[in-house]
């Protein structure tokens, strides 16, 4: 052995490690809002949940990424903790796919010409040819993340190789024989091993895939390796369980409690078993056989399967216990918590997940502004200090989820690499700040009524009549507005814009209206200025309406995303037939209203 043997299986690691990363981080990105919402459905039985616990892991090749997913989801309270417990057992036995592939080291090509294209000095270059096939070619839409997925496969493969060719170095030597006749002889020390190699590379596929490339000496048995195996699945589950267990509510950490408290069991039963076995002599066909790479993926298979089996009846237990242990928070929550809680930092590998509960946050406050407005107009004519009272209250939350949704934005936005999930992170940006400012406004309405109502002072019947036109007109923009943002409707955005130019020209009129009542004296000066500086609030309502409606079609058609000033002084200067024909019997209807109403 010299240092050259101990460069290449370090390369060889880094090359297996980053391979399984490139992968496993394309396939989270292709699937994560499959994995949303087929969690949200599918995990309404314990059975139910163990498949979607199993299939969801092999395809993202991450027990890790599940549970810690699974976690956030339960802290949301999408899913209830019970729900989980059969995900988080299904990870464990999902996460045995991963040595299965490996086990194509053991192929041999020689009874078959077609099985040396899945030999993996075959199937990593292939690999990588197709990958930069796809991501240069960017033949269809999704190409390149494909093609990432297909060369972190190649690359996976290639550091397994480089690893192999390594250890052949080492047999030599006489190491790995000492190294794992001591482990054999020692089931503690080998339990040990594999947790803490687990631990630090944070991965249990990675860890067996290491134990699979040193297989290939020839001189590893089932004896020597078994204890190792089971204590992966420890070292692995305490990196979740610290994940999770990161800024999470109670039920989240309880996750990762359940996760240990059922691998702890794991390695209690098939220690114990195997050991009682060993000792009745049932084992001593293969205890110093020697394993390769597909033995070791067989044993890991049935441990985990045989284990989750045995003890699927315990879930109830592991949920109690986790209750035992994680205790209640003991404040109260306030009305918006749980939702908040949701902005969780476990959804940053998958931006799907984040940004869509950011989307559910921002809804909240389109919602909550334009109920704010609503009051804020009934204020005018009707005041009430306990609405007034309310209209601050939600003013405050608005201003609460806007800095929370802002900072989650900041916290996940270095993990959104994707061109389209940072289009919807910059739409959302550009919505926080829209949906905060209608709160603004609806606020500024009620300080107006509530100015009119200290100084005794109301609005004539002719600018109460004139307002309500303007209200309705209002209300209309706003019903569109939050089709627009909420469906991302093409048709609804392209409505707003003609009636936001009725607005201005009917706020036009209305403040004429007004000066011309003010001179005659059917209107007080205080009063008047009051009725003007509310006009002046409800054109900035309709202005961001427009900027939402814009935003809504830049991001349908990207095109214009860059051109929107252009986009926008096209359509008012009279270019498009559609909006002229919109705005013009949009101009018609309301102020033959306005009319009727004066």
């Amino acid at each position: 052995m010299n240092i050259f043997n101990v460069i290449s299986i370090l390369g060889g690691l880094s090359m297996f490690l980053f391979g399984m990363r490139m992968m496993g981080d394309g396939l989270k990105e292709s699937s994560s809002g499959t994995l949303k919402k087929a969690m949200e459905k599918l995990t309404s039985t314990p059975v139910k949940a163990f498949v979607m616990g199993l299939v969801m892991t092999a395809l993202i090749q991450s027990s890790t990424a599940t549970i810690v997913i699974t976690a956030g989801l339960v802290g949301a309270g999408i899913i209830p903790l019970s729900q989980s417990l059969g995900i988080i057992i299904g990870a464990n036995v999902g996460t045995t796919v991963t040595g299965q592939i490996i086990r194509l080291l053991d192929i041999n090509s020689s009874g078959a010409s077609f099985l040396q294209f899945l030999k993996p000095s075959t199937l990593a270059p292939l690999a990588m040819i197709i990958g930069i096939v796809l991501i240069m070619g960017k033949s269809f839409r999704g190409s390149e993340k494909v093609g990432r997925i297909i060369i972190g496969f190649g690359i996976l493969f290639s550091g397994l190789l480089n690893m192999t060719d390594a250890v052949s170095g080492l047999t030599e030597s006489g190491i790995i024989e000492r190294l794992f006749s001591n482990l054999g002889q020692n089931p503690l020390i080998g339990y040990l091993v594999g947790a803490g190699v687990a631990f630090v590379l944070q991965s249990s596929s990675a860890t067996i895939g290491i134990l699979q490339a040193f297989s290939t000496s020839g001189q590893l048995t089932f004896g020597s390796i078994y204890a190792v195996l089971v204590g992966i699945y420890l070292g692995d589950c305490v990196t979740t369980a610290i994940v999770c267990n990161i800024g999470a509510k109670p039920d989240a950490k309880r996750v990762g409690v359940v996760n240990i408290l059922f691998n702890l069991s794991e390695s209690v039963v098939v220690l114990t078993v195997v050991t009682f076995i060993h000792k009745l002599g049932l084992l001593d066909g293969i205890w110093n056989s020697t394993i390769d790479s597909g033995g070791i993926a067989n044993t890991n298979t049935i441990f985990n399967l045989a284990c989750a089996i045995l003890l699927f009846p315990a879930l109830k237990c592991y949920e109690k216990l986790s209750l035992k242990i994680v205790k209640d928070e003991s404040s109260a929550a306030g009305k918006y918590d749980e939702m908040l809680d949701a902005l969780n930092p476990v959804f940053a590998g998958t931006p799907a997940l984040a940004l869509a509960r950011c989307y559910d946050v921002l809804l909240v406050m389109y919602g909550m502004a334009r109920t704010n407005i609503d009051r804020a107009f009934n204020l005018v004519t009707e005041y009430d200090e306990q609405i007034a009272a309310q209209i601050i209250e939600d003013e405050n939350y608005i201003d609460m989820m806007a800095d929370r949704v802002s900072n989650y934005l900041i916290q996940i936005s270095s993990r959104i690499t994707s061109p389209m999930h940072i289009e919807i992170m910059n739409h959302y940006y550009s919505g926080i700040t829209e949906f905060e400012r209608l709160g603004d406004h609806a606020v500024n309405i009620a300080e107006i009524a509530e100015d009119l109502n200290k100084n005794d002072t109301a609005f004539s019947k002719a600018a109460l009549s004139e307002l309500n036109v303007l209200q309705e007109l209002i209300d209309r923009i706003l019903d569109y507005t939050h089709d627009a943002f909420e469906k991302r409707d093409l048709s609804a955005a392209r409505h707003i814009e003609p009636l936001e130019e009725v607005v201005d020209d009917m706020v036009g009129v209305l403040n004429d209206n007004h000066m011309d009542r003010i001179r005659e004296g059917t209107c007080g000066v205080y009063a008047g200025t009051e009725f003007l500086n509310l006009l002046s609030e409800i054109e900035r309502i309709s202005d961001i309406c427009s900027n939402v409606g814009v935003a809504t079609v830049a991001r349908v058609q990207p095109e214009i995303k860059h051109q929107v000033h252009d986009y926008v002084s096209m359509l008012h200067s009279g270019r498009d037939e559609g909006f002229n024909r919109e705005y013009q019997e949009a101009h018609e209807r309301y102020f033959r209203l306005l009319k009727n109403h004066t």
